[in-house]
């Protein structure tokens, strides 16, 4: 028993448990925990969303409001899409009105843009300045095309002002070209209309009669035998033959041209027929017609007066 109790008590002793495993500071449980505890982060999370919400509308989290929001997004897009078009548009526009005149020197496009100018310039003095321009040949098609540019340039812009004198611009020039080539007995009933107040038509017809007893040569026997400021009672007054005339225009003549216009004008006047309504194209084409249709009466007028002329 003793040599027993003297083995047990002479045993070899255990083996000391291992050193416990010591992490570092920083991969601790007690480092997280101390440092980013998981409730803190959620409530300051919920801290910082509110504080980012609080500015904005409550709109903003409805879905119908985004969706308009999202259209008129879109409908503002395609609205600058459309002006952008637009304006290349006009840009076009604008290049095709400035080729326009491609097809002319440059120096005779630079002396027609002068005279336009001068012309605008000119105000109260623009008649004197047309009449100026027409004796020295400087009315061309060209200076027409000039001043059908620039209106056309102010119609775009909707410059109205600029738009109602260019317009009165282009038609005096162009009457006045017309005039000078046209032919003696036009020219003629130009002047007749011009002398037309619109209001005293008998004062009118006898200012004609008179007109064309002093522009058409005498057509009596006498007239054609005897010479121009011969008095044929007292047998008195120069016997030379006046000198032949180019420009000379017979009652005949005149009355023809007058006729085969008259012919022309109630052709075109058959067929056109009157606007209906009331918005401003159909407005101004009835006015326009009805001008056309006073300015026939008024040539009718004077084709009567010149058949029926007495010397």
């Amino acid at each position: 028993m003793e040599a027993k109790a003297l083995q047990l008590t002479c045993a070899p002793l255990p083996p000391p448990p291992p050193p416990a495993l010591t992490l570092p500071a920083a991969l601790s449980p007690t480092h997280f925990k101390a440092r980013f505890p998981p409730i803190a982060v959620l409530c300051r999370s919920k801290k910082i969303e509110e504080q980012d919400l609080d500015g904005l509308p409550k709109e903003y989290y409805d879905d119908e409001w985004q969706a308009q929001q999202r259209e008129k997004t879109k409908e503002l897009h395609q609205k600058r899409q459309e002006e952008d078009e637009e304006e290349e548009r006009k840009v076009d526009e604008y290049r095709e009105i400035g080729m326009r005149l491609k097809d002319y020197p440059e120096e005779e496009r630079q002396k027609a843009k002068k005279l336009v100018s001068s012309f605008i310039r000119s105000a109260e003095e623009v008649e004197e300045k047309i009449e100026e321009a027409a004796e020295k040949g400087e009315l061309t098609e060209l200076v027409l095309m000039v001043i059908w540019n620039r209106l056309d340039l102010a119609r775009r812009d909707d410059e109205k002002d600029a738009v109602r004198s260019l317009n009165l611009l282009y038609r005096r020039v162009e009457t006045e070209i017309l005039k000078r080539e046209a032919t003696p007995a036009m020219r003629l009933l130009n002047d007749l209309l011009n002398m037309h107040d619109g209001f005293d038509n008998e004062g009118w017809a006898k200012a004609c009669k008179k007109r064309m007893v002093d522009t058409f040569p005498r057509e009596d026997p006498f007239s054609i035998l005897v010479p121009a400021g011969f008095d044929i009672d007292k047998h008195q007054g120069p016997i030379r033959p006046p000198m032949e005339v180019d420009d000379v225009l017979l009652r005949v003549d005149f009355v023809r041209e007058l006729d085969a216009l008259l012919q022309e004008v109630r052709s075109e006047q058959s067929e056109a027929q009157d606007a209906q309504g009331f918005d401003p194209e159909s407005v101004a084409s009835r006015l326009k017609q009805q001008e056309q249709r006073q300015a026939i009466h008024l040539v009718e007028a004077v084709l009567d007066i010149a058949i029926n002329l007495k010397w």
